[in-house]
């Protein structure tokens, strides 16, 4: 089942900020025994993945990690193209997400189609609660979102 649901290999996708701040990502994922790792690059720079996922619940999170700058929790669910959630470095820093296995048959134009389309989807619903999971999950960093964009971090001032 995790082969089919969770494939290792290469997945493409992006990571957005706000509904229309959305930034591309590519990574090499490797699913084994509920264990999620990898690496990959986005438009901050490169990054490692290592996480958990569980095949019968569908849910995986992870931590991407900027070496030498900060930390990036990501929540998700498996369904349909891919899989789809949230991001956050700190509770005033978070957005959405959606990755997916990328094919030998797409080609750039196909996944630039599929971003543009899926646009909006991303956006959550805040009327809709969270679901109970059933993954344990690592608390939030305490920094800022100040300096994600620039591929640097720096502590959040105090009030």
């Amino acid at each position: 089942m995790s082969d089919e649901l969770f494939p290792s290999g290469p997945w493409t996708g992006f990571y957005q900020y706000g509904p229309r701040d959305k930034h591309a990502m590519d990574l090499s994922l490797a699913f084994n025994n509920g264990r999620m790792t990898g690496d990959g690059g986005d438009d901050v720079g490169r990054f490692t993945i290592n996480g958990r996922f569980d095949s019968s619940s569908r849910e995986c999170f992870w931590m991407k990690t900027y070496p030498g700058s900060h930390v990036v929790f990501y929540w998700g669910y498996r369904e349909g193209k891919g899989i789809w959630g949230r991001w956050e470095i700190a509770m005033d820093c978070h957005g959405g997400f959606h990755i997916w296995p990328r094919t030998r048959s797409e080609s750039a134009e196909q996944n630039k189609a599929d971003m543009e389309q899926e646009f909006f989807e991303v956006v959550a619903d805040p009327t809709r609660k969270p679901r109970e999971s059933k993954l344990s999950t690592p608390c939030a960093s305490a920094l800022a979102c100040s300096g994600h964009r620039e591929g640097r971090m720096r502590p959040a001032r105090s009030p």
